[in-house]
Protein backbone atom coordinates (compact mmCIF):
# COMPACT_ATOMS: atom_id res chain seq x y z
CA UNK A 1 0.00 0.00 0.00
CA UNK A 2 2.64 2.37 1.06
CA UNK A 3 4.61 1.32 -1.92
CA UNK A 4 1.82 2.34 -4.23
CA UNK A 5 1.30 5.61 -2.39
CA UNK A 6 4.99 6.25 -2.50
CA UNK A 7 5.09 5.44 -6.19
CA UNK A 8 2.18 7.78 -6.80
CA UNK A 9 3.77 10.53 -4.84
CA UNK A 10 6.96 10.01 -6.76
CA UNK A 11 5.14 10.30 -10.04
CA UNK A 12 3.45 13.51 -8.86
CA UNK A 13 6.78 14.95 -7.77
CA UNK A 14 8.36 14.06 -11.09
CA UNK A 15 5.65 15.85 -13.02
CA UNK A 16 5.92 18.86 -10.71
CA UNK A 17 9.63 18.92 -11.29
CA UNK A 18 9.17 18.63 -15.06
CA UNK A 19 6.78 21.61 -15.03
CA UNK A 20 9.18 23.62 -12.97
CA UNK A 21 12.01 22.73 -15.35
CA UNK A 22 9.95 23.79 -18.38
CA UNK A 23 9.16 27.12 -16.74
CA UNK A 24 12.84 27.64 -15.92
CA UNK A 25 13.82 26.72 -19.49
CA UNK A 26 11.30 29.15 -20.97
CA UNK A 27 12.44 31.83 -18.59
CA UNK A 28 16.08 31.13 -19.48
CA UNK A 29 15.29 31.07 -23.18
CA UNK A 30 13.53 34.39 -22.84
CA UNK A 31 16.48 35.78 -21.05
CA UNK A 32 18.85 34.44 -23.72
CA UNK A 33 16.71 36.02 -26.44
CA UNK A 34 16.67 39.32 -24.59
CA UNK A 35 20.46 39.17 -24.12
CA UNK A 36 20.96 38.25 -27.79
CA UNK A 37 18.74 41.11 -28.86
CA UNK A 38 20.65 43.47 -26.57
CA UNK A 39 23.98 42.18 -27.93
CA UNK A 40 22.74 42.65 -31.47
CA UNK A 41 21.73 46.21 -30.64
CA UNK A 42 25.13 46.82 -29.09
CA UNK A 43 26.93 45.33 -32.13
CA UNK A 44 24.84 47.47 -34.45
CA UNK A 45 25.67 50.56 -32.43
CA UNK A 46 29.33 49.67 -32.44
CA UNK A 47 29.26 49.03 -36.22
CA UNK A 48 27.62 52.38 -36.75
CA UNK A 49 30.21 54.03 -34.53
CA UNK A 50 33.09 52.28 -36.40
CA UNK A 51 31.54 53.20 -39.73
CA UNK A 52 31.29 56.81 -38.60
CA UNK A 53 34.93 56.71 -37.39
CA UNK A 54 36.10 55.18 -40.67
CA UNK A 55 34.14 57.75 -42.59
CA UNK A 56 35.67 60.52 -40.50
CA UNK A 57 39.16 58.99 -40.93
CA UNK A 58 38.68 58.62 -44.70
CA UNK A 59 37.41 62.16 -44.88
CA UNK A 60 40.46 63.36 -42.92
CA UNK A 61 42.84 61.42 -45.19
CA UNK A 62 41.05 62.63 -48.30
CA UNK A 63 41.26 66.21 -47.08
CA UNK A 64 45.00 65.75 -46.30
CA UNK A 65 45.61 64.21 -49.74
CA UNK A 66 43.63 67.02 -51.30
CA UNK A 67 45.66 69.58 -49.38
CA UNK A 68 48.89 67.90 -50.45
CA UNK A 69 47.78 67.84 -54.06
CA UNK A 70 46.86 71.49 -53.79
CA UNK A 71 50.30 72.25 -52.34
CA UNK A 72 51.99 70.33 -55.18
CA UNK A 73 49.90 72.16 -57.73
CA UNK A 74 50.83 75.49 -56.13
CA UNK A 75 54.55 74.49 -56.13
CA UNK A 76 54.33 73.47 -59.79
CA UNK A 77 52.64 76.71 -60.62
CA UNK A 78 55.42 78.61 -58.85
CA UNK A 79 58.07 76.51 -60.69
CA UNK A 80 56.34 77.15 -64.00
CA UNK A 81 56.21 80.83 -63.18
CA UNK A 82 59.95 80.81 -62.46
CA UNK A 83 60.69 78.90 -65.68
CA UNK A 84 58.56 81.29 -67.61
CA UNK A 85 60.47 84.19 -66.12
CA UNK A 86 63.79 82.44 -66.91
CA UNK A 87 62.70 81.78 -70.50
CA UNK A 88 61.69 85.38 -70.86
CA UNK A 89 65.11 86.46 -69.56
CA UNK A 90 66.88 84.04 -71.95
CA UNK A 91 64.83 85.29 -74.83
CA UNK A 92 65.75 88.82 -73.90
CA UNK A 93 69.44 87.82 -73.66
CA UNK A 94 69.29 86.05 -77.03
CA UNK A 95 67.75 89.10 -78.63
CA UNK A 96 70.58 91.19 -77.17
CA UNK A 97 73.18 88.69 -78.46
CA UNK A 98 71.58 88.70 -81.91
CA UNK A 99 71.87 92.46 -81.95
CA UNK A 100 75.50 92.21 -80.85
CA UNK A 101 76.29 89.56 -83.49
CA UNK A 102 74.67 91.65 -86.17
CA UNK A 103 76.69 94.62 -85.00
CA UNK A 104 79.92 92.59 -84.97
CA UNK A 105 79.16 91.18 -88.41
CA UNK A 106 78.75 94.68 -89.73
CA UNK A 107 82.02 95.79 -88.14
CA UNK A 108 83.80 92.61 -89.36
CA UNK A 109 82.53 93.17 -92.87
CA UNK A 110 83.81 96.71 -92.70
CA UNK A 111 87.20 95.50 -91.42
CA UNK A 112 87.44 92.82 -94.14
CA UNK A 113 86.67 95.39 -96.77
CA UNK A 114 89.22 97.74 -95.21
CA UNK A 115 91.83 94.93 -95.01
CA UNK A 116 91.15 93.95 -98.61
CA UNK A 117 91.57 97.54 -99.65
CA UNK A 118 94.80 97.84 -97.66
CA UNK A 119 96.03 94.51 -99.07
CA UNK A 120 95.48 95.78 -102.58
CA UNK A 121 97.31 98.98 -101.68
CA UNK A 122 100.15 96.94 -100.10
CA UNK A 123 100.43 94.70 -103.16
CA UNK A 124 100.62 97.76 -105.35
CA UNK A 125 103.26 99.31 -103.09
CA UNK A 126 105.16 95.97 -103.00
CA UNK A 127 105.16 95.71 -106.77
CA UNK A 128 106.35 99.27 -106.98
CA UNK A 129 109.11 98.60 -104.43
CA UNK A 130 110.13 95.40 -106.22
CA UNK A 131 110.39 97.26 -109.49
CA UNK A 132 112.52 99.89 -107.81
CA UNK A 133 114.71 97.21 -106.17
CA UNK A 134 115.13 95.41 -109.50
CA UNK A 135 116.14 98.68 -111.14
CA UNK A 136 118.52 99.60 -108.29
CA UNK A 137 120.13 96.14 -107.87
CA UNK A 138 120.14 95.13 -111.48
CA UNK A 139 118.75 91.65 -110.53
CA UNK A 140 115.67 89.98 -111.92
CA UNK A 141 113.13 88.15 -109.79
CA UNK A 142 114.80 84.71 -109.95
CA UNK A 143 118.23 86.13 -109.18
CA UNK A 144 116.91 88.07 -106.21
CA UNK A 145 115.10 84.95 -104.96
CA UNK A 146 118.28 82.87 -105.22
CA UNK A 147 120.26 85.52 -103.33
CA UNK A 148 117.60 85.64 -100.59
CA UNK A 149 117.64 81.85 -100.25
CA UNK A 150 121.43 81.87 -100.00
CA UNK A 151 121.35 84.44 -97.19
CA UNK A 152 118.60 82.47 -95.44
CA UNK A 153 120.63 79.25 -95.72
CA UNK A 154 123.65 80.97 -94.16
CA UNK A 155 121.49 82.26 -91.33
CA UNK A 156 119.97 78.80 -90.72
CA UNK A 157 123.41 77.19 -90.70
CA UNK A 158 124.50 79.65 -88.05
CA UNK A 159 121.42 78.93 -85.95
CA UNK A 160 121.93 75.17 -86.38
CA UNK A 161 125.52 75.43 -85.23
CA UNK A 162 124.47 77.50 -82.22
CA UNK A 163 121.89 74.87 -81.24
CA UNK A 164 124.49 72.12 -81.63
CA UNK A 165 126.88 74.01 -79.36
CA UNK A 166 124.18 74.62 -76.77
CA UNK A 167 123.03 70.99 -76.56
CA UNK A 168 126.57 69.67 -76.84
CA UNK A 169 127.76 71.67 -73.83
CA UNK A 170 124.73 70.62 -71.79
CA UNK A 171 125.08 66.92 -72.62
CA UNK A 172 128.85 66.89 -72.18
CA UNK A 173 128.64 68.57 -68.79
CA UNK A 174 126.30 65.85 -67.45
CA UNK A 175 127.48 62.70 -69.21
CA UNK A 176 131.04 62.86 -70.50
CA UNK A 177 132.90 62.96 -67.21
CA UNK A 178 130.83 60.17 -65.66
CA UNK A 179 131.22 57.93 -68.70
CA UNK A 180 134.98 58.49 -68.83
CA UNK A 181 135.36 57.81 -65.12
CA UNK A 182 133.39 54.56 -65.39
CA UNK A 183 135.34 53.30 -68.41
CA UNK A 184 138.74 54.28 -67.04
CA UNK A 185 137.98 52.71 -63.68
CA UNK A 186 136.78 49.46 -65.28
CA UNK A 187 139.76 49.22 -67.65
CA UNK A 188 142.26 50.03 -64.91
CA UNK A 189 140.70 47.44 -62.56
CA UNK A 190 141.18 44.78 -65.22
CA UNK A 191 144.91 44.16 -65.48
CA UNK A 192 145.26 42.22 -68.74
CA UNK A 193 148.31 41.35 -70.74
CA UNK A 194 148.42 43.80 -73.64
CA UNK A 195 150.64 41.71 -75.91
CA UNK A 196 149.12 40.84 -79.27
CA UNK A 197 149.16 37.13 -80.16
CA UNK A 198 148.98 35.63 -83.63
CA UNK A 199 148.65 32.11 -85.00
CA UNK A 200 151.57 31.48 -87.28
CA UNK A 201 151.43 29.22 -90.30
CA UNK A 202 155.15 29.29 -91.10
CA UNK A 203 157.12 26.13 -90.16
CA UNK A 204 160.88 26.15 -89.94
CA UNK A 205 162.76 23.18 -91.40
CA UNK A 206 166.39 22.28 -90.63
CA UNK A 207 167.43 21.64 -94.27
CA UNK A 208 165.91 22.01 -97.68
CA UNK A 209 166.15 18.24 -98.16
CA UNK A 210 163.17 17.90 -95.83
CA UNK A 211 161.03 19.64 -98.48
CA UNK A 212 161.50 16.70 -100.81
CA UNK A 213 160.61 14.20 -98.10
CA UNK A 214 157.48 16.24 -97.28
CA UNK A 215 156.45 16.16 -100.94
CA UNK A 216 157.23 12.46 -101.28
CA UNK A 217 157.38 10.33 -104.38
CA UNK A 218 155.15 11.91 -107.03
CA UNK A 219 153.67 14.12 -104.29
CA UNK A 220 151.95 11.32 -102.37
CA UNK A 221 153.11 12.54 -98.93
CA UNK A 222 151.94 16.10 -99.39
CA UNK A 223 148.63 14.96 -100.89
CA UNK A 224 148.05 12.60 -97.96
CA UNK A 225 148.94 15.33 -95.48
CA UNK A 226 146.58 17.85 -97.11
CA UNK A 227 143.79 15.25 -97.22
CA UNK A 228 144.14 14.36 -93.53
CA UNK A 229 144.44 17.95 -92.24
CA UNK A 230 142.25 19.85 -94.71
CA UNK A 231 144.89 22.57 -95.32
CA UNK A 232 147.21 23.53 -98.15
CA UNK A 233 150.96 23.09 -97.82
CA UNK A 234 152.94 25.65 -99.80
CA UNK A 235 156.51 24.69 -100.59
CA UNK A 236 158.39 27.28 -102.64
CA UNK A 237 161.96 28.46 -103.11
CA UNK A 238 162.02 30.25 -99.76
CA UNK A 239 164.84 28.59 -97.82
CA UNK A 240 164.17 26.99 -94.44
CA UNK A 241 160.40 27.60 -94.41
CA UNK A 242 157.27 25.65 -95.30
CA UNK A 243 153.95 27.50 -95.29
CA UNK A 244 150.73 25.91 -94.02
CA UNK A 245 147.66 27.69 -95.38
CA UNK A 246 144.14 26.99 -94.14
CA UNK A 247 140.92 28.91 -93.62
CA UNK A 248 140.08 27.15 -90.34
CA UNK A 249 142.55 28.21 -87.60
CA UNK A 250 142.08 24.94 -85.67
CA UNK A 251 142.87 22.83 -88.72
CA UNK A 252 145.85 25.05 -89.45
CA UNK A 253 147.14 24.55 -85.90
CA UNK A 254 146.67 20.77 -86.16
CA UNK A 255 148.59 20.79 -89.43
CA UNK A 256 151.38 22.94 -87.98
CA UNK A 257 151.89 20.70 -84.96
CA UNK A 258 151.61 17.51 -87.02
CA UNK A 259 154.16 18.69 -89.55
CA UNK A 260 156.58 19.69 -86.79
CA UNK A 261 156.21 16.20 -85.28
CA UNK A 262 156.81 14.52 -88.65
CA UNK A 263 159.88 16.66 -89.31
CA UNK A 264 161.28 15.86 -85.85
CA UNK A 265 160.51 12.16 -86.24
CA UNK A 266 161.94 11.92 -89.74
CA UNK A 267 159.49 9.21 -90.82
CA UNK A 268 157.23 10.83 -93.39
CA UNK A 269 154.89 8.53 -95.30
CA UNK A 270 151.05 8.31 -95.65
CA UNK A 271 150.53 5.81 -92.82
CA UNK A 272 152.68 7.75 -90.39
CA UNK A 273 151.01 11.00 -91.47
CA UNK A 274 147.57 9.55 -90.69
CA UNK A 275 148.73 8.37 -87.24
CA UNK A 276 150.35 11.68 -86.32
CA UNK A 277 147.39 13.76 -87.51
CA UNK A 278 144.89 11.68 -85.48
CA UNK A 279 147.12 11.91 -82.43
CA UNK A 280 147.43 15.68 -82.85
CA UNK A 281 143.69 16.07 -83.34
CA UNK A 282 143.06 14.36 -80.01
CA UNK A 283 145.64 16.60 -78.33
CA UNK A 284 144.09 19.75 -79.84
CA UNK A 285 140.61 18.68 -78.71
CA UNK A 286 141.92 18.36 -75.16
CA UNK A 287 143.63 21.74 -75.46
CA UNK A 288 140.42 23.30 -76.76
CA UNK A 289 138.32 21.97 -73.88
CA UNK A 290 140.98 22.98 -71.38
CA UNK A 291 141.21 26.51 -72.78
CA UNK A 292 137.41 26.83 -72.69
CA UNK A 293 137.22 25.67 -69.08
CA UNK A 294 140.07 27.97 -68.07
CA UNK A 295 138.39 30.95 -69.74
CA UNK A 296 135.04 30.25 -68.04
CA UNK A 297 136.77 29.83 -64.69
CA UNK A 298 138.84 32.98 -65.13
CA UNK A 299 135.75 35.05 -66.02
CA UNK A 300 133.79 33.42 -63.14
CA UNK A 301 131.06 32.19 -65.51
CA UNK A 302 129.48 28.98 -64.28
CA UNK A 303 127.06 26.44 -65.74
CA UNK A 304 128.06 26.69 -69.39
CA UNK A 305 126.97 23.97 -71.77
CA UNK A 306 129.89 21.66 -72.77
CA UNK A 307 129.40 22.67 -76.40
CA UNK A 308 129.80 26.34 -75.50
CA UNK A 309 132.96 25.55 -73.51
CA UNK A 310 134.33 23.74 -76.56
CA UNK A 311 133.50 26.72 -78.82
CA UNK A 312 135.17 29.08 -76.34
CA UNK A 313 138.30 26.96 -76.50
CA UNK A 314 138.31 27.21 -80.30
CA UNK A 315 138.54 31.00 -79.96
CA UNK A 316 142.06 30.49 -78.57
CA UNK A 317 143.15 29.77 -82.12
CA UNK A 318 141.27 32.69 -83.66
CA UNK A 319 142.68 36.21 -83.99
CA UNK A 320 141.14 39.52 -85.07
CA UNK A 321 143.60 42.18 -86.24
CA UNK A 322 146.22 40.02 -84.47
CA UNK A 323 144.25 40.22 -81.19
CA UNK A 324 143.53 36.80 -79.67
CA UNK A 325 139.74 36.47 -79.66
CA UNK A 326 139.58 34.35 -76.48
CA UNK A 327 141.67 36.84 -74.48
CA UNK A 328 139.57 39.63 -75.98
CA UNK A 329 136.36 37.86 -74.87
CA UNK A 330 137.64 37.41 -71.32
CA UNK A 331 138.65 41.07 -71.21
CA UNK A 332 135.23 42.18 -72.49
CA UNK A 333 133.56 39.99 -69.85
CA UNK A 334 135.52 41.61 -67.02
CA UNK A 335 135.02 45.17 -68.27
CA UNK A 336 131.28 44.64 -68.85
CA UNK A 337 130.91 43.11 -65.37
CA UNK A 338 132.64 46.04 -63.68
CA UNK A 339 130.59 48.56 -65.64
CA UNK A 340 127.42 46.71 -64.59
CA UNK A 341 128.44 46.93 -60.94
CA UNK A 342 128.95 50.68 -61.26
CA UNK A 343 125.46 51.32 -62.65
CA UNK A 344 123.62 48.84 -60.45
CA UNK A 345 123.05 45.94 -62.89
CA UNK A 346 123.80 42.23 -62.44
CA UNK A 347 127.55 41.77 -62.93
CA UNK A 348 127.18 38.00 -63.44
CA UNK A 349 124.92 38.45 -66.47
CA UNK A 350 127.22 41.14 -67.86
CA UNK A 351 130.34 38.96 -67.49
CA UNK A 352 128.54 36.01 -69.10
CA UNK A 353 127.33 38.15 -72.01
CA UNK A 354 130.80 39.67 -72.46
CA UNK A 355 132.58 36.32 -72.42
CA UNK A 356 130.18 34.80 -74.98
CA UNK A 357 129.63 37.82 -77.25
CA UNK A 358 132.09 36.60 -79.94
CA UNK A 359 131.26 32.88 -79.65
CA UNK A 360 130.01 32.95 -83.24
CA UNK A 361 133.56 33.47 -84.51
CA UNK A 362 134.34 29.89 -83.52
CA UNK A 363 131.81 28.62 -86.05
CA UNK A 364 131.56 31.33 -88.70
CA UNK A 365 133.69 29.26 -91.10
CA UNK A 366 131.16 26.44 -90.90
CA UNK A 367 127.82 28.32 -91.00
CA UNK A 368 126.31 31.08 -93.10
CA UNK A 369 125.88 34.61 -91.75
CA UNK A 370 127.90 37.00 -89.64
CA UNK A 371 129.36 35.97 -86.31
CA UNK A 372 126.75 37.99 -84.26
CA UNK A 373 123.84 36.03 -85.74
CA UNK A 374 125.70 32.70 -85.61
CA UNK A 375 126.65 33.32 -81.98
CA UNK A 376 123.11 34.34 -80.99
CA UNK A 377 121.63 31.21 -82.58
CA UNK A 378 124.23 29.03 -80.88
CA UNK A 379 123.59 30.57 -77.45
CA UNK A 380 119.82 30.35 -77.81
CA UNK A 381 120.04 26.71 -78.86
CA UNK A 382 122.06 25.88 -75.72
CA UNK A 383 119.74 27.53 -73.22
CA UNK A 384 121.33 30.92 -72.56
CA UNK A 385 119.17 33.78 -71.26
CA UNK A 386 117.63 36.41 -73.61
CA UNK A 387 120.02 39.07 -72.28
CA UNK A 388 123.08 37.02 -73.23
CA UNK A 389 121.65 36.06 -76.63
CA UNK A 390 120.73 39.66 -77.45
CA UNK A 391 124.18 40.91 -76.40
CA UNK A 392 125.85 38.50 -78.84
CA UNK A 393 123.44 39.49 -81.63
CA UNK A 394 123.57 43.26 -81.11
CA UNK A 395 127.08 44.09 -79.83
CA UNK A 396 127.93 45.67 -83.19
CA UNK A 397 124.83 47.96 -83.07
CA UNK A 398 123.15 46.15 -85.96
CA UNK A 399 119.77 45.90 -84.18
CA UNK A 400 117.70 47.95 -81.76
CA UNK A 401 119.02 47.54 -78.22
CA UNK A 402 116.43 45.85 -75.99
CA UNK A 403 118.56 45.11 -72.91
CA UNK A 404 121.10 47.35 -71.13
CA UNK A 405 123.59 44.48 -71.09
CA UNK A 406 123.88 44.72 -74.89
CA UNK A 407 125.06 48.31 -74.59
CA UNK A 408 127.50 47.37 -71.82
CA UNK A 409 128.99 44.57 -73.93
CA UNK A 410 129.26 46.86 -76.98
CA UNK A 411 131.03 49.47 -74.84
CA UNK A 412 133.41 46.90 -73.33
CA UNK A 413 134.05 45.43 -76.80
CA UNK A 414 134.99 48.85 -78.19
CA UNK A 415 137.19 49.60 -75.17
CA UNK A 416 139.04 46.30 -75.49
CA UNK A 417 139.53 46.63 -79.25
CA UNK A 418 140.60 50.28 -79.26
CA UNK A 419 143.12 50.31 -76.42
CA UNK A 420 146.76 50.87 -77.50
CA UNK A 421 148.52 47.68 -78.50
CA UNK A 422 145.39 45.59 -78.82
CA UNK A 423 145.30 45.27 -82.59
CA UNK A 424 147.65 45.62 -85.53
CA UNK A 425 146.96 46.20 -89.20
CA UNK A 426 148.98 46.09 -92.37
CA UNK A 427 150.75 49.18 -93.67
CA UNK A 428 148.60 49.30 -96.81
CA UNK A 429 145.38 49.09 -94.81
CA UNK A 430 146.65 51.71 -92.36
CA UNK A 431 147.54 54.17 -95.13
CA UNK A 432 144.22 53.55 -96.89
CA UNK A 433 142.27 54.24 -93.72
CA UNK A 434 144.17 57.50 -93.13
CA UNK A 435 143.49 58.62 -96.70
CA UNK A 436 139.77 57.79 -96.37
CA UNK A 437 139.46 59.87 -93.21
CA UNK A 438 141.15 62.87 -94.75
CA UNK A 439 139.26 62.57 -98.07
CA UNK A 440 135.85 62.48 -96.37
CA UNK A 441 136.67 65.56 -94.29
CA UNK A 442 138.00 67.55 -97.26
CA UNK A 443 134.71 66.97 -99.09
CA UNK A 444 132.84 69.43 -96.83
CA UNK A 445 132.46 73.11 -97.73
CA UNK A 446 134.69 75.43 -95.74
CA UNK A 447 137.36 72.76 -95.02
CA UNK A 448 140.86 73.71 -96.20
CA UNK A 449 142.97 70.88 -94.79
CA UNK A 450 142.42 67.63 -92.85
CA UNK A 451 145.04 65.58 -91.02
CA UNK A 452 144.54 62.11 -89.53
CA UNK A 453 146.66 61.65 -86.39
CA UNK A 454 146.92 59.28 -83.41
CA UNK A 455 146.85 56.23 -85.74
CA UNK A 456 143.48 57.30 -87.12
CA UNK A 457 141.89 57.86 -83.70
CA UNK A 458 141.72 61.63 -84.22
CA UNK A 459 141.18 63.96 -87.18
CA UNK A 460 142.28 67.60 -87.16
CA UNK A 461 140.34 69.77 -89.61
CA UNK A 462 141.50 73.26 -90.61
CA UNK A 463 138.46 75.36 -91.53
CA UNK A 464 138.52 78.59 -93.54
CA UNK A 465 138.11 81.60 -91.29
CA UNK A 466 136.50 83.54 -94.15
CA UNK A 467 133.82 81.02 -95.07
CA UNK A 468 132.96 79.74 -91.59
CA UNK A 469 132.16 81.15 -88.20
CA UNK A 470 132.01 79.37 -84.84
CA UNK A 471 128.49 78.02 -85.39
CA UNK A 472 129.29 76.69 -88.88
CA UNK A 473 132.48 75.08 -87.58
CA UNK A 474 130.46 73.20 -84.97
CA UNK A 475 128.08 71.97 -87.67
CA UNK A 476 131.00 70.86 -89.88
CA UNK A 477 132.48 68.91 -86.96
CA UNK A 478 129.20 67.08 -86.36
CA UNK A 479 128.59 66.43 -90.08
CA UNK A 480 132.06 64.89 -90.50
CA UNK A 481 131.52 62.64 -87.49
CA UNK A 482 128.16 61.49 -88.90
CA UNK A 483 129.80 60.81 -92.28
CA UNK A 484 132.42 58.60 -90.60
CA UNK A 485 129.68 56.65 -88.81
CA UNK A 486 127.78 56.11 -92.08
CA UNK A 487 130.70 55.31 -94.41
CA UNK A 488 133.45 53.66 -92.35
CA UNK A 489 133.90 50.62 -90.11
CA UNK A 490 136.37 51.05 -87.25
CA UNK A 491 136.90 49.92 -83.64
CA UNK A 492 136.42 52.43 -80.83
CA UNK A 493 135.85 56.05 -81.77
CA UNK A 494 137.34 58.82 -83.92
CA UNK A 495 137.75 62.28 -82.44
CA UNK A 496 137.01 65.07 -84.93
CA UNK A 497 138.47 68.49 -84.08
CA UNK A 498 137.70 71.53 -86.27
CA UNK A 499 140.24 74.33 -85.81
CA UNK A 500 139.37 77.94 -86.56
CA UNK A 501 139.34 80.74 -84.03
CA UNK A 502 137.71 78.22 -81.66
CA UNK A 503 137.85 74.42 -81.56
CA UNK A 504 134.80 72.17 -81.70
CA UNK A 505 135.00 68.44 -81.03
CA UNK A 506 132.68 65.58 -81.99
CA UNK A 507 133.08 61.81 -81.61
CA UNK A 508 132.04 59.34 -84.28
CA UNK A 509 130.85 56.30 -82.33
Amino acid sequence: MFAVVGFAIAIVLVKIIDRLRKKDAETEAQQILERAKQDADNLLKEAKIEAKEEAIDFKTKAEAELNRSRDEIRDREKSLDRREESLEQQATHLRKQEHMVESKERRLTEKIEDASRKSDELKAITREQQERLHKMSGLNRDEAKAELLRLLDQELQGETGALILKHQRRVEETCKQQAQDMLLTAIQRFAAAHTAESTTSAIDIPTDDIKGRIIGREGRNIRSFEKETGVDVIIDDTPGVVIVSGFDPVRREIARISLNKLIADGRIHPTRIEEVVKETQAEIENVINKKGEEAASEADVLGLHPRLIHMLGRLHFRTSYSQNVLRHSIEVGFIAGMLAEMIGLDARIARRAGLLHDIGKAADHELEGGHPKIGADLLKRHGESPEVVHAAFGHHDEIITEYPYTMLVATADAASASRPGARRETLERYIKRMEELEAIARGFNGVEQAFAIQAGRELRVIASSRDTDDEKAAKISRDIAKAFEAQLTYPGEIKVTVVRESRFTEFAR
